[in-house]
């Protein structure tokens, strides 16, 4: 007579059988901050190594906002994303069984933080947040760490409501378009980010205003910083948590040996240069989350 499987036995043999083989596509999400295009062609070497690791079509997907990317997660039609450390807390707030944390930016320097950086045109005159009174401003996404959560709340610390403060405040839509729109004069100042590490002239060594002047979006010399904000953690590159085991050691391994096994890649992945992708804890963004929390009155 054949023996019944335990419930343990069975969920151990479903679990060994769940592999890459099970899934027929893998979607990755790109935040906003930057144009689609400049998004797409950044991540394909990426995507390309992610595809030819799983053996199923990989495709990339850059919604307008953050929003998109988090709801994706959420929703299960996104499997992997590099979320900022706000991203990641709106997900986690939502849906705590929606996503693993994996690995995060390991800056040149073995830090793994970076700021928000307030700025303006040089022709301005504005030479502090003080001077910016009574200017217009720019923020990028209500999702965006760097470019709001911390921001926000530090400014309106010391300046009050920043709605009265400022002439105007506006949601750039991201990273870059707040940056080019400062240069172009759009808005008078605003937010965006980098590591702080390098030289000014060059964007800093890693983050937003680095990808801009890669990119010759701006020149950097044209542009000042006003203000920097505490140090921020860097966000963490998350998978969808109902993926087989063997699809998230696969894309985890992958990514962490990339500044060893193609650094060009490496570099167009992480917005610059950096040491690594190394792998981090949830409670590295309690404080984020709790912050997000107040922000929304939970």
């Amino acid at each position: 007579m054949k023996k019944l499987l335990t419930a343990t036995a069975l969920t151990a043999i479903l679990a060994t059988s769940a592999t890459a083989q099970d899934i027929t596509e893998f979607n990755i999400g790109i935040l906003g901050g930057e144009n689609a295009q400049d998004r797409l062609t950044s991540s394909e070497c990426f995507r390309a190594k992610v595809e030819a690791a799983l053996g199923v079509p990989v495709k990339v997907f850059t919604p307008a906002d953050y929003d998109g990317v988090i709801q994706g997660l959420l929703g299960g039609t996104l499997d992997y994303a590099w979320l900022g450390a706000s991203a990641y807390a709106k997900t986690q707030l939502t849906d705590p069984e929606a996503v693993e944390v994996k690995l995060t930016k390991q800056n040149v320097d073995g830090s793994t933080g970076y700021y928000s950086i307030g700025f303006t045109r040089k022709d301005t005159g504005i030479t502090s947040m003080d001077d910016a009174k009574g200017k217009t401003f720019a923020f990028a996404d209500p999702n965006s760490t760097s470019g709001y959560l911390v921001p926000g709340a530090e400014l309106s610390a010391k300046y009050g409501t920043l709605d009265a403060y400022f002439s105007e405040v506006k949601m750039s839509g991201g990273h870059e378009q707040t940056i080019v729109g400062v240069a172009n004069g759009d808005f008078d100042a605003g937010v965006s980010w980098a590591d702080g590490l390098g030289n000014w002239e060059d964007g800093y060594t890693n983050g937003a205003f680095r990808k801009a002047a890669d990119a010759g979006l701006v020149d950097m010399s044209n542009l000042v910083e006003i203000w920097r904000s505490t140090l921020i953690p860097e966000g963490p590159m998350v998978v969808r948590k109902a993926l087989p085991q063997d699809v998230k050691d696969k894309v985890t391994a992958l990514t962490a040996d990339l500044w060893e096994t193609d650094p060009e890649c490496a570099y167009n992945l992480a917005g610059g240069e950096a040491k690594d992708f190394v792998p981090v804890e949830p409670a590295a963004y309690d404080g984020i989350l709790a912050a997000r929390k107040m922000q929304e009155g939970m």
